[in-house]
């Protein structure tokens, strides 16, 4: 991917193949313990001529924002399945729009994926029917945030880390831990930022897995009570630091480059972005701690009306070709191992760690917190519900 690829500022009747069986915890917001039962599509048919979805900018773009970039417009031509995009700017938006029912998919992220699955808004998925599936990377399959009890509830698309972010000119110690941000973060008073998000509870829960053992975290997702209250805390005394809480990644770009902000959690992406305006020099790491990340999954709505076009969608985005165009536009490691055989960049798959299973096991990918323990501890773990009325205390 090129700094000026991605736009992401930019605005942007086969139903009955979904056998839903309705539960009255359905909508619950996933706090069940087990997903409704739902069947997944059998057999693809014909396309309906229709395709609504919900996605991040960049994902579904079809060259009107930049008419050199366009892998929908061939979709349509091939499929008949007219696209439509909706725009989603946050999971948690994302997961309000699927819960309206008006939509036949999703781009989740894996702080939203398991509140989809348990509150019956997504349907499991027939990965036979998904020719490229076969050849996305394994360290993406069957995981706690895109499965349950190992039946698949989506194709995973591409993926990444969150990443420690500083300016060279001002942060000369070359910082290898989170310890930067957090028990340091008064060396940069007010100008640290942090990912604005109930998720990023996970990044404090993770550097003090490492560093106060006692506190016996073994998951970032996986909070106890105390454990939560814990990373609540180091929270609270980082806020006192920050400079500014990001989730549109255009905003840390303008606070890196005008000085605002000197160090924090960063994408790769951004960094290239900042690089190639040489406005100022900043340098990134995945520290020693390890790394919270993303991997994005398309997920089929358990009300689709097109669920035909969806898988047909699901197989055309994760195919070799245009993954790997996604992947450069948007900025992130490809899911589809073979993608990295197109991408216009010859090094952007070294760059981005794509098939580096060693790389992708430094990182703890977003999952939705549950009352169940998502590490498959037991119960008697903090629901998402409960980070987000922790992180709008932290926030203040």
């Amino acid at each position: 991917m090129t700094s000026t690829a991605m736009r992401i500022g930019l605005t942007l009747t086969a139903c009955a193949a979904l056998v839903v069986a309705c539960s009255s915890s359905e909508k619950s917001g996933g706090t069940g313990q087990t997903p409704p039962k739902l069947a997944p599509l059998s057999a693809i048919g014909n396309g309906e001529g229709q395709l609504n979805l919900i996605a991040w900018a960049g994902y579904a773009e079809n060259g009107s924002n930049d008419k050199t970039v366009d892998w929908v417009t061939p979709f349509e031509q091939k499929t008949g399945c007219k696209v439509n995009v909706k725009i989603g700017n946050t999971s948690d938006e994302m997961v309000q729009l699927m819960r309206t029912g008006q939509y036949d998919g999703v781009s989740a992220s894996g702080d939203a994926t398991l509140r989809l699955i348990y509150a019956g808004d997504v349907a499991p998925v027939n990965t036979s029917l998904v020719p490229s599936y076969a050849t996305i990377s394994s360290f993406l399959k069957d995981k706690s945030w895109n499965s349950v009890n190992g039946q698949m509830y989506g194709i995973p698309h591409g993926w990444g880390a969150n990443l420690l972010m500083y300016n060279l000119d001002v942060v000369r110690d070359a910082p290898d831990s989170w310890g930067a941000v957090f028990d340091d973060a008064g060396k940069h008073k007010g100008k640290v930022t942090a990912y604005d998000s109930p998720i990023y509870i996970a990044d404090a829960a993770l550097y003090l897995s490492k560093t106060k053992p006692e506190l016996g975290i073994k998951d970032p997702y996986s909070l106890k009570p105390e454990q939560l209250d814990a990373a609540v805390e180091l929270l609270k005394k980082q806020r006192e630091n920050v400079s500014e809480y990001w989730s549109d990644y255009t905003k840390e770009v303008q606070a890196f480059e005008s000085g605002t902000s000197v160090i924090g959690t960063t994408w790769q992406v951004i960094a290239n972005t900042i690089g190639t305006d040489n406005k100022v020099q900043v340098n990134t790491v995945l520290p020693k701690e390890g790394s919270t990340g993303w991997s994005d999954t398309w997920m089929v709505s358990a009300k689709a009306a097109h669920p035909n076009c969806m898988y047909k969608w699901m197989d055309w985005i994760t195919s070799p070709e245009v993954n790997a165009q996604v992947a450069e536009y948007f900025g992130e490691a490809p899911a589809q191992t073979k993608a990295c055989e197109h991408t216009s960049q010859k090094d952007f798959c070294d760059i981005y760690h794509a098939t580096d299973e060693k790389y992708a096991a430094l990182i703890h990918y977003w999952t939705t917190p549950q009352k169940q323990c998502v590490d498959g501890s037991g119960d008697g773990c903090t629901a998402y519900n409960e980070w987000v009325d922790k992180w709008q205390q932290i926030k203040g």
